[in-house]
């Protein structure tokens, strides 16, 4: 009797399970080798595209020339426009002792002062150009070169207002920089200059205010933009029938007033002058013409209306930014 015959479930059983690990065996192998060609596939494109990555582009002549202009186009613009600005730019800035700066400082306050007093300008109290916290006070070691080149800056401004000659300054307001509070200052690298702010009301005419922006539009010495701009009427309310003031006419003569024929008009006693004798029309004997008597012109009633709107001051708030240029930046070669 053989053992299969004896062990017909486990005889089943052990053939059924080789059956399926050959099957598996086979479906497994078949897998791998389509994993192995899927793999060799990629590894080949990513080598390809790696050497392409590392390969420069190779356009078409006309492509190329075409790029070439107008990146030469580009950079001599750029050079042209740092050496526009070459004329306000300082090589460096040097930091002087704070005992020279405070020197400085009164001495600009002083000249400023004798425009302004000069121009009958008023100030308000406790003015010193906006670097009020120096006035009994030093300046950090670190802070005087950026502080001394916006000094300069602020005392000419100073100097056109007075010029303008507007009627009051009413404020002046300068923000405080980094390095006055003992930090460094850390441009962008994209910037090419360092905005100084500077905060500025006053009050004067419509002759004194165009004159002020035309000269700070038109300095050579600092360069400056205007950030914001503010124009008020000093008069809140609308003009009133009472601030018209009229002229009185004068009273007209019948003696001045001509008539069409080039005639003076007769005086009010000849008018009422009896007629002469044997003449009771009032016409003179003989044939001479009677002289033509000229109708007595009205007086001149109209009137001027004086200028009520125009001669006030206006008050002017400005944000400046006094621009202290960075260093030309260098270009890349070609």
């Amino acid at each position: 009797m053989s053992w299969i015959q004896d062990n017909k479930f486990l005889a089943g059983l052990s053939g059924v399970t080789c059956i399926a690990a050959a099957g598996l065996l086979y479906f497994g192998s078949k897998g791998s080798t389509a994993y192995d060609e899927a793999k060799m596939s990629y590894d080949e494109a990513a080598s390809e595209i790696q050497g392409f990555e590392k390969l420069a582009l190779y356009p078409k002549k006309e492509n190329l020339d075409g790029k070439r202009k107008a990146l030469a186009d580009y950079r001599e613009a750029t050079d042209s426009l740092q050496k526009a600005f070459d004329p306000f730019r300082e090589e460096s800035l040097e930091n002087i002792s704070p005992q020279e700066f405070t020197t400085r400082l009164r001495a600009a306050d002083a000249e400023v002062r004798k425009a302004f007093e000069d121009s009958n300008i008023v100030i308000p109290d406790g003015f010193f150009m906006g670097f009020e916290n120096y006035s009994s006070g030093l300046a950090q070691g670190g802070a005087t070169g950026i502080l001394d080149y916006q000094l300069k800056a602020v005392k000419e401004i100073l100097l056109q207002l007075a010029e303008a000659s507007p009627t009051e300054l009413k404020n002046l307001h300068r923000p405080k920089l980094a390095e006055e509070n003992g930090q460094p200052f850390e441009p962008q690298p994209t910037s090419v200059a360092r905005e100084l702010p500077l905060e500025l009301t006053f009050k004067g005419s419509e002759k004194s205010v165009r004159e002020f922006l035309s000269s700070i539009a038109k300095t050579d010495k600092r360069y400056v933009i205007i950030r914001s701009l503010r124009v008020s009427n000093e008069k809140k309310a609308p003009p009133k029938s009472s601030d018209a003031k009229f002229e009185s006419p004068a009273a007209a003569k019948p003696s001045d007033i001509f008539d069409g024929a080039g005639f003076f008009a007769p005086d009010e006693e000849e008018t009422e002058k009896p007629a002469a004798e044997g003449d009771a029309a009032g016409q003179p004997e003989g044939d001479a013409p009677a002289v033509p008597v000229a109708p007595v012109k009205p007086a001149d009633s109209s009137r001027m209306l004086a200028q009520v709107l125009g001669q006030e001051n206006l008050v002017v708030f400005l944000y400046l930014d006094l621009l202290h240029f960075l260093p030309a930046k260098e270009l890349p070669k070609p």
